[in-house]
């Protein structure tokens, strides 16, 4: 059943149309990322469910109550924001006991002294800082003070979790570990949340689903697995994930078909109602795609213009004779299967998602 709704949003900035028509819905402990580029809508969205910001149109309920004309300290929200907003003056439990003034389920109702201390001590707990209450955030980690922003945002008990790009501050091998460490934190609050990111394997690792945005537009809503094996639109098999294609001419195939002008029948998933000489665009994945010996059946002949050792496997760019354009395709270590240079062809793998089928043609 449906916790958060969002419904048919809009909004726009001194005439910039930055979210289009939104609509989404998020399960009771369910944790959905917004995944897309800069400009793309996502923290927007973010900004309008914690009503920071308000919809042009469109409405947001939570729990079946409409919160689209509250305040941001009437919606019982817990947010963490990208560089967190920790005060360096204050000990790490007087930041997280900070976040009980304004929200909770007591609402204007203020808390005792027992309670506060109670409270820092469980979100402190749920964090996995159990004990550093007293120690001044200058003397913590980057990552620790990650889990005193979201455990500050937790002590409230809130009815959802917002979280705003919240480990891209980190050093890489950091945000790992922090990421591992937050994804079990969520797990065991089970709480409703909402995270914003602009990183594909953040998303994939945290959110149960992932919505995808792009010019304000929501593209595709599914489970890593969907939007990676299954993408709906050209942007998302593009931005999630590595693909390449090249245009061509659907053909009359029960199996999906596209043929390249005077070569080869390949065959995808076709996406829309496709018709036969229509131009189209085949997109497959590096791992769906073989390099085979040149004048192999259903083979597009090129040749290698680019090779990257990449550990277990290597890739490889083929620049196609036909298009002059090229297709990446990945191969299994060890990665001697070609060099620059070589004379090769392309074909269709035997392993990999299947290729999808987009109306219209790009240059790949």
């Amino acid at each position: 059943m449906s916790f958060l709704v969002l419904d048919r949003l809009d909004k726009s900035f001194a005439g910039n149309h930055v979210l289009k028509n939104l609509s989404l819905e998020v399960g009771q402990g369910e944790v959905i990322a917004l995944l897309g580029p800069s400009g793309s809508g996502k923290t927007t969205a973010l900004r309008l469910i914690a009503g920071f910001e308000s919809p042009d149109a469109g409405r947001i309920r939570v729990g079946g109550e409409d919160v689209t004309g509250l305040p941001p300290s009437r919606r019982h929200f817990g947010m963490v924001f990208q560089h967190y907003a920790l005060f360096p003056h204050l000990t790490v439990g007087e930041n997280v006991a900070f976040g009980l003034e304004t929200g909770g389920k007591e609402k204007a109702v203020k808390l005792g002294k027992d309670e506060i201390r109670r409270r820092v001590a469980d979100a402190l707990a749920q964090v996995d800082l159990p004990g550093y209450a007293d120690r001044r955030v200058g003397e913590i980690s980057g990552g620790q003070q990650q889990r005193v922003a979201l455990a500050r945002a937790l002590a409230p008990e809130p009815r959802v979790l917002l979280l705003d790009e919240p480990l891209s501050n980190l050093d890489p091998t950091l945000r790992e570990r922090t990421r591992r460490e937050l994804r079990r934190t969520i797990r065991r609050v089970g709480i409703t949340t909402v995270l914003v990111t602009h990183e594909q394997e953040e998303a994939f690792h945290l959110g149960d689903r992932v919505a995808v945005l792009q010019g304000g537009v929501l593209h595709q809503v599914g489970s890593p697995e969907d939007l990676y094996e299954r993408p709906a639109t050209r942007f998302v098999a593009s931005f999630v994930g590595r693909a390449s294609g090249f245009p061509g001419t659907v053909v009359p195939d029960d199996g999906g078909g596209l043929r390249l002008a005077a070569g080869p029948v390949w065959l995808g998933h076709p996406e829309g109602d496709l018709k036969p000489g229509e131009a189209a665009e085949l997109v497959a994945r590096p791992e769906s795609l073989a390099l085979v010996p040149p004048g192999s059946p259903q083979a597009l002949a090129g040749r290698v213009t680019e090779r990257r050792y990449a550990g277990p496997v290597s890739y490889f760019l083929v620049t196609l004779d036909a298009l002059g354009g090229g297709l990446e395709v990945e191969v299994m270590a060890p990665s001697g299967a070609a060099a620059e240079g070589d004379t090769v062809a392309v074909a269709p793998g035997a392993s990999g998602p299947r290729p999808r089928i987009f109306r219209g043609a790009s240059s790949g």
